[in-house]
């Protein structure tokens, strides 16, 4: 028994110093905490690259606007699981040649979470590969062309936005049927690129749709070449000579995709040379900008302009109309509200929703996950928000305006 004793005592003994180290190691560190791009305990930082300078320089700061307004109004409220949203620009002047400099400022230098409204197709078309590459959300892009809006869409793209194609199948079935223009009456005049042949895609669509199994007509189309220069004077010439060897069936209605100033520029040279020409817009003119611009031509050049809008009328008197008008006095009070920085605004409230749903452990794919699973999201414009897996468009919906010899718009029912 004794010597049993003595052996348990040894080997005790023997153990002891790996015991003893045993005792005194240090315990396992934490797991270092995840780092999002972007993303801080308080902060979640979104960037945007639009025109703040050159041809479009208007968008820039309308959407800009649009965009801290709702902001601004959800921080107020505490923010996002206790995080304040913060908006970072950069300015690329609708200069592709701008755009990877920009898209390398807002992913590497000051870097941000995800990318919201970036501005323009032919920029745009520079960015969304780089930003593709590093699987960084583009949310809500001022863009009408497919390029954001492939089948099936990619994962990181949502839009807002109807497509450009729908606006002009929109404004064509109107010249059609409330109009009552044959399809051959009917022209086209655009921007040289995909964001000018997605809406002249629209119009054919529709001139097809309106007769089936008929061969379609030939379409006037026009462009121009996208750029700082505004130089459309091919483009009213073409529309000249075409009229004058058809006078009798000519063209009654050009339907335009454009940037404010070349529509503007093409309307005033044209609206004398082949008279009582029926005008229209899409909404990527910039309704207020547009409206100034032709107004300083004079009010014949504004007078029964029709304007494609994607958002519901901006004097109207819808409560999100009227949420969107109390936010910009509150932090706008200089600002005048218009189309432009009522989309943003709007765009951003699926985005906080989203946000809302993604939780406090947030990432990229968290976000995406809670944007496919959006459903039924009532923005109060009259049609709700689905998005899923196929489906990465907010609206589909088309409102139609016109404008008058004061310059102000007023609502026209497109069906």
């Amino acid at each position: 028994m004794r010597l049993t004793k003595l052996w348990v005592m040894a080997a005790l003994s023997a153990f002891a110093p790996a015991a003893a180290v045993f005792a005194q190691a240090p315990a396992p560190a934490a797991p270092a905490p995840v780092t999002v791009r972007g993303v801080t305990d308080d902060e979640i930082k979104f960037g945007m690259i639009a025109p703040f300078s050159g041809p479009a320089r208007n968008y820039g700061p309308q959407m800009k606007v649009g965009i801290v307004a709702a902001f601004n109004t959800v921080n107020d409220a505490g923010g996002i699981a206790g995080r304040k949203l913060k908006l970072i620009t950069a300015d690329d002047g609708f200069d592709v040649g701008k755009t990877p400099e920009a898209v390398k400022t807002l992913t590497e230098r000051d870097p941000v979470f995800a990318m919201v409204a970036n501005f323009g197709a032919p920029t745009t078309a520079v960015a969304l590969p780089l930003l593709l590459q590093r699987r960084m959300i583009l949310f809500a892009p001022f863009v009408g062309s497919n390029l954001v809006r492939r089948d099936p869409p990619d994962r990181y793209v949502f839009t807002y936005r109807p497509s450009v194609a729908q606006e002009c199948i929109a404004v064509t079935q109107y010249l059609m049927k409330v109009k009552r223009l044959k399809p051959e009456q009917i022209a086209f005049f655009g921007q040289g690129d995909a964001y000018g042949d997605s809406g002249f895609d629209g119009v054919m669509r529709a001139v097809r749709a309106a007769n089936p199994n008929a061969e379609p007509p030939r379409i006037l189309h026009m462009t121009y070449a996208p750029g700082p220069s505004i130089d459309v004077e091919a483009a009213a010439n073409q529309l000249l000579q075409y009229q004058r060897q058809r006078y009798v069936s000519g063209i009654k209605a050009v339907v335009t995709i454009g940037t404010t100033r070349h529509t503007a520029k093409f309307i005033e040279k044209t609206h004398d040379t082949v008279p009582g020409l029926i005008y229209t817009a899409g909404s990527g003119v910039g309704a207020s900008a547009f409206a100034d611009e032709l107004m300083l031509l004079g009010p014949k050049f504004a007078a029964g302009v029709v304007v494609t809008q994607t958002v519901p009328a901006v004097d109207g008197f819808s409560s999100v109309v009227l949420d969107y008008k109390t936010a910009l006095s509150k932090y706008f009070p200089e600002e005048t509200p218009n189309a432009t920085s009522l989309e943003a605004y709007l765009s951003m409230q699926v985005l906080i929703e989203a946000l809302r749903r993604a939780g406090p452990a947030l990432d990229t794919e968290k976000l995406v996950d809670a944007l496919d699973n959006l459903r039924n999201f009532d923005l109060g414009i009259g049609v709700t928000v689905n998005f899923d897996r196929n489906n990465h468009q907010a609206v589909h919906k088309v409102w139609g305006t016109q404008l008058d010899g004061n310059g102000h718009y007023q609502p026209i029912d497109l069906d």
